[in-house]
């Protein structure tokens, strides 16, 4: 059946906005236009969102559905059974849904869980977004991560790390690049593999068709992941003015996740955060918003990712992450193609998702406002009226 959404301010995803319809059936943008919606569209159904602004689904590049967003994430996954794991998992993709995320990518989580959840959802046991899944992410000995990872040291461990998380489901290989501020012991800027060690894993990945990212706060460890081919740098909070001509150069995505550092700073030990994560968040914070600032002024690729899962970065609280990018100088308009059209490249899914047009996924959100003017309205769920994925509506906040 043909549904019409007719009367909207559309927002499609490329920098372009117009009022005007879109249809639905099976599953796909079948139809969209400035405009009255033509007669001879002969649409089943009709919806009228006059005064309502239409997007495609946001998509965020980085969280980690496993992890509640508690003051010290590392003690609760220690405590998880994989089966409790799992529920929270699936609780956690739920909100994020409702938020108006309608895509993801899980970068680490352990014992298949993401695998198990995904099929889940491919089942109808459970509400999802789409999911693109890491599994294991690949860390060194003893590097961060350790817990929530495997282990691999050498070009070969790597590759076979590799091949080992593409075999179980992953679409994404997470290479553990510098050491984190979640981990005791570990400094951020502090490189943790080698160029030889990660290109191994990236080479299995693009060979499969895969993509691959790595967690990079230094600037050594961020160049060391731009020349062994990565797609997408994750955090990248101390990046150089040599980093950002190398991600230009090779174009290398960022995807900023300015929400996890933000919020350990902004709620502290007095949370209950351990002084450790606090300290190395303080002394990030000032350069991670001057490199993202010269990294986008510069023209580095972006894509939007959160951290969810970490220190009071809450599943469903993703949209967030473009009001930090608006403050740190990106225009709203171009905040919202970063978190849809450009996201959707990054993933490699931008012929399906990320802009609305004919032929796409339907994956859209319905938004009271105009977020254009005023992007702290996504902040406000109750303001995301309707959520649809693959053209099913998950959530409805629509007045009856």
């Amino acid at each position: 059946m043909r549904t019409a959404y007719t009367g909207c301010d559309i927002i499609d995803g490329t920098g372009k906005r117009f009022r005007g319809f879109l249809t639905v059936e099976d599953g796909r943008i079948a139809s969209i236009g400035e405009g009255e919606l033509p007669e001879s569209t002969g649409a089943a159904e009709r919806r009228d969102l006059t005064g309502k602004t239409v997007l495609p689904g946001f998509i965020d590049c980085h969280v980690h559905l496993r992890n509640d967003g508690i003051a010290d994430p590392r003690a609760q996954a220690a405590a998880d059974t994989d089966a409790v794991a799992t529920l929270r998992s699936a609780r956690n993709a739920r909100r994020t849904l409702e938020a108006g995320i309608t895509t993801i990518r899980d970068c680490g989580s352990r014992g298949g869980i993401d695998f198990s959840l995904r099929a889940a959802a491919a089942q109808g046991l459970c509400e999802t977004p789409r999911m693109m899944l890491s599994g294991l992410m690949i860390c060194m000995t003893g590097g961060h991560g350790y817990t929530l990872g495997v282990e691999a040291d050498g070009p070969d461990a790597l590759r076979r790390a590799a091949r080992a998380q593409i075999k179980a489901g992953a679409d994404n290989v997470k290479l553990i690049a510098s050491g984190g501020i979640l981990s005791p012991g570990s400094e951020i800027g502090a490189p943790q593999f080698t160029v030889e060690e990660m290109t191994a894993a990236v080479e299995e990945a693009h060979a499969a068709g895969k993509t691959a990212c790595a967690h990079a706060h230094g600037t050594r460890a961020i160049k060391n992941a731009v020349r062994a081919g990565v797609d997408s740098v994750e955090h990248g909070y101390l990046i150089d003015d040599e980093g950002i001509e190398l991600m230009i150069e090779r174009g290398t995505y960022l995807v900023a996740t300015s929400s996890a550092v933000r919020n350990v700073v902004r709620h502290g030990t007095a949370a209950g955060i351990r002084p450790h994560v606090v300290a190395k968040a303080e002394a990030a914070i000032e350069q991670h918003v001057e490199g993202f600032k010269r990294a986008y002024k510069a023209g580095v690729r972006m894509a939007m990712g959160t951290d969810s899962g970490v220190p009071f970065t809450d599943h469903g609280n993703n949209l967030d992450e473009l009001v930090y990018l608006v403050e740190m100088g990106v225009p709203p308009m171009e905040a919202i193609t970063i978190a849809t059209l450009n996201s959707a490249c990054l993933l490699k899914m931008d012929d399906r998702i990320g802009s609305l047009e004919a032929g796409k996924r339907a994956d859209f959100v319905v938004v009271d406002g105009d977020p254009v003017a005023d992007i702290a309205i996504l902040q406000d769920r109750s303001r995301i009226l309707e959520v649809v994925l693959d053209g099913r509506t998950m959530v409805s906040r629509q007045a009856a």
